[in-house]
């Protein structure tokens, strides 16, 4: 393309160079004939030229034959005297323009001294001799010769490619020029053609170089590649960002003119699964025992996992953060020593995951590290030395702390940065048992806003506040009187419900259990701390699970609705404001084994995570159900009002336990 380019340019040249030199032959011819057309005035000029030549000669002959000075003479006046004589000096004198005073003597002495050559005497010269009269002079202007006027030049931008007639001229014809830009343009082809053939040739014999230093690897050079860490680490991720861009379930085909679906799955009364996750190399015989949702990323959650027996070469407890635009695989997968039994993201820390073990170990993964924890308390006395089921993160950015609890009764307060040692210990024990005083704690829940007061769950079934410190009248520890009596089997999952909306409902909150039920109950107020044996009775008891509880969230956003998992794998979703009997929707999720656990995502509650003891993770969307009306509140507020005034008291509660909590 270049060579053609360069072909054309050159034309376009030659054809700009003949432009020019008609230019200049028709110059050329313009001069000549203004020389012609001034022919005659030049002549004229020169015929005067040749007299006033002549005559000059004349006089200065005349001086040369005088003996004497023309002043000394007789009878002749002074050069400076006018002098006038008839004739052809006359004539000349009028003639003749702007000559100065001294030529004009010189021309009448030498007329008179002709003359008197001639036979005339020098009485004669001197009788008509009289005083000259200067004659008035004229400019006149005459024009001898045309100059040709300066062509003026103008810039157009078809200035080289604007077809100008010209005459023509010998030997440079249309015909002739179309020739020579054709024979020109023959040779810069046949130029790039030999240009490209040594060009093809030069690529030829780079490739047989090429192919000469090539040779084929060796497989023990192909495999030390393949183990390569960097090319491992290079696979994994551009896997990801492919496999991310494939999952998206988005639809590349879709035509936009043919109008919107109608309708949508997840509509009033109706839930969807999203997705499900598993991967059967870290899956396999394993049950997840925690979720949790990413604080940052919505898209993301982690899910922990106990011990494979079958494999005893894999790591026994591991975490596994999921991506919702990555199916396939997880995300980031760390490992444990132990079967991990708690999972919790930092809420101030994005990149930090907290997980407590079967063997009382409490554990940092980052996801900017490798599969290891990159901090771990020690196996020693001074923190858990039992299975940590239950772990929260309370406080806010620049003061918060990990609370963590074991089967021992033992409550620990861990510094992020710092897990050598927990900043605080708490034994919770309680006096009235029968074996041991220790409290054997199954879950624990603070409510929102609040980092010193919190309830725990035992396995007992009973449920018990706590406190971080000495308060209000309330010794640190737990309070021993006060004790929510109300399941007969150990305490599963506890929930207290989120601070949010007009109304506080932040003193209610749910428990679950083994003896399929979920209770509901108010928390007593710590300002009046009981001195006696108190025990306080649920508001409510939900009793249409078949099978295990095995845990209970409030929603994050709608003040009366929660779900429930249970043993039987069914996810229950009910709304206190629209029935309190039976849920609103049940669903039986996966292969019909039990459901862990239950966690709704952090920002609008619309997805719930299911945690299956076949090692998936199930993630469901609710759909318009997790969106509240202004009117929930205040409708909660009857709700809880009719519950406590015994209207909806049934299910084995007791009416005098409803007429406490109602007096109270």
């Amino acid at each position: 393309m270049s060579e053609k380019r360069r072909a054309e340019i050159e034309a376009k040249r030659a054809k700009l160079a003949e432009l020019r030199k008609a230019r200049a032959d028709r110059q050329k011819e313009a001069d000549r004939r203004l020389s012609e057309s001034t022919g005659p005035s030049t002549a004229a000029r020169r015929d005067v030229d040749d007299l006033v030549n002549v005559l000059i000669g004349s006089s200065s002959r005349v001086d040369s034959a005088v003996d004497t000075p023309i002043s000394s003479t007789p009878g002749t006046p002074a050069l400076g005297q006018p002098i006038s004589l008839p004739g052809p000096s006359s004539i000349l004198s009028g003639r003749l323009s702007r000559q100065s005073d001294a030529a004009s003597d010189r021309y009448s002495l030498g007329t008179t001294l002709i003359q008197s050559q001639n036979g005339a005497t020098e009485n004669v010269i001197e009788r008509e001799m009289t005083p000259r009269i200067v004659p008035d002079l004229i400019d006149i202007e005459q024009e001898l010769f045309e100059l040709p006027q300066k062509e003026r030049v103008i810039y157009n931008k078809e200035v080289q490619t604007m077809e100008i007639e010209t005459e023509p001229t010998p030997g440079t014809t249309e015909e002739e020029i179309r020739e020579r830009i054709l024979r020109e343009r023959e040779v810069a082809e046949a130029e790039r053609l030999a240009h490209e053939q040594e060009l093809e040739a030069e690529s030829k014999q780079l490739d047989e170089e090429i192919a000469q230093e090539i040779r084929e690897m060796t497989e023990e050079e192909k495999l030390s590649i393949f183990a390569a860490p960097e090319f491992l680490d290079f696979v994994e991720q551009s896997t990801k960002i492919i496999q991310r861009a494939l999952n998206d379930n988005y639809d590349y085909i879709r035509d936009y003119t043919i109008g919107a679906e109608s309708g949508t799955e997840a509509s009033e009364g109706r839930i969807k699964c999203v997705c499900s996750f598993y991967d059967e190399r870290y899956g396999k015989n394993r049950s997840i025992t925690d979720i949790d949702w990413s604080p940052k990323y919505p898209e993301l959650s982690c899910a922990s996992y106990n011990k494979n027996p079958a494999a005893l070469n894999e790591p026994d407890g591991i975490v596994a953060v999921w991506n919702l635009h990555l199916l396939e695989r997880p995300e980031f997968v760390f490992h444990s020593q132990s079967d991990v039994l708690s999972v919790t993201f930092s809420p101030f820390h994005s990149n930090l995951i907290f997980g407590g073990t079967y063997s009382g170990q409490i554990l940092l993964w980052d996801t900017r590290s490798k599969h290891l924890p990159v901090l771990k308390t020690p196996l020693s006395a001074a923190g858990h030395t039992h299975p940590v089921y239950a772990m929260q993160m309370v406080g806010t950015q620049n003061a918060h702390n990990l609370i963590t609890s074991s089967t021992d009764g033992t409550v620990c307060s861990w510094l992020v940065d710092m897990l050598a040692q927990p900043q605080e210990t708490l034994e919770l024990v309680h006096a009235g048992h029968n074996k041991t005083s220790e409290v054997a704690i199954t879950a624990l829940n603070f409510p929102d806003n609040e980092t010193t007061t919190f309830c725990v769950g035992t396995e007992e079934g009973n449920v018990y506040q706590a406190n971080r410190y000495d308060r209000a009248g309330a010794k640190a520890g737990l309070n021993p009187y006060d004790v929510y009596k109300g399941h007969s089997g150990p305490v599963m999952g506890l929930h207290f419900h989120p601070l949010v909306g007009p109304v506080d409902f932040s003193d209610l909150f749910l428990s679950c259990s083994v003896d399929w039920t979920v209770k509901l109950w108010r928390a007593k107020s710590l300002a009046k701390p009981s001195t006696t044996v108190n025990h306080v009775a649920p508001l409510y008891s939900f009793d249409e699970a078949d099978d295990y509880v095995y845990d209970v969230k409030w929603h994050p956003t709608h003040p009366a609705v929660f779900g429930t998992v249970d043993g039987a794998g069914k996810f229950d979703l009910w709304n206190l404001n629209h029935d309190t009997e039976v849920p609103v929707v049940s669903t039986s999720v996966g292969s019909g084994r039990a459901l862990n656990k239950l966690r709704w995502e952090r920002k609008d509650g619309r997805r719930a995570a299911l945690g299956g003891s076949d090692g998936r993770l199930y993630i469901y969307d609710i759909g318009d159900m997790a969106l509240p009306r202004e009117s929930e509140w205040t409708d909660m507020q009857r709700t809880i009002a009719g519950i406590i005034g015994g209207g909806g008291q049934t299910n084995g509660v007791a009416d005098d336990s409803a007429r406490i909590v109602a007096g109270r």
